[in-house]
C-alpha cells in the first residue's frame, strides 16, 4: 500500500526549482506522479524524482519566457522574494496576491 504524504506547497503559493533557474505559482497539485511515462523516463536518471511524492503544476518563468511546469515536490523551494510572477495565465486564475499567495479566483467567488 502506497503511503499519500500532505502537499507541502498549496495552490497560489509561490515557489522555485531548486535546480534550474525557474520560478513560478502552484496552480493545481497530483497527490503522486500524474504524467506519462515518456516525460518521466526522459528525465536522467541521477536526478529523477520518485513518484510518490506531490508534483505540482505551476505557471513557471525562467529570464526568457513563461511556461507550465510539472515539478516534484522534492525539487521545489519557496520563493519569499516577493516579486509577482508574470506568466500571463496568472491573471485568468488567481485574482490578486495575499501575504505573499496567490488567491484564486473561485475562491473569492462565493
Amino acid at each position: 500500500m502506497m503511503m499519500l504524504r500532505t502537499a507541502k506547497y498549496r495552490i497560489g503559493q509561490v515557489v522555485r526549482h531548486r535546480v534550474y533557474p525557474f520560478r513560478g505559482v502552484v496552480f493545481d497539485v497530483d497527490p503522486t506522479f500524474s504524467n506519462t511515462e515518456e516525460w518521466w523516463e526522459a528525465i536522467p536518471e541521477d536526478v529523477r524524482p520518485k513518484k510518490d511524492q506531490p508534483f505540482y503544476h505551476l505557471f513557471a518563468e525562467n529570464s526568457e519566457t513563461e511556461y507550465i511546469a510539472y515539478v516534484s515536490e522534492q525539487n521545489l523551494l519557496p520563493d519569499d522574494t516577493g516579486e509577482p510572477v508574470r506568466h500571463p495565465q496568472v491573471a485568468e486564475v488567481f485574482d490578486g496576491i495575499e501575504d505573499g499567495v496567490y488567491q484564486s479566483r473561485e475562491e473569492r467567488s462565493h
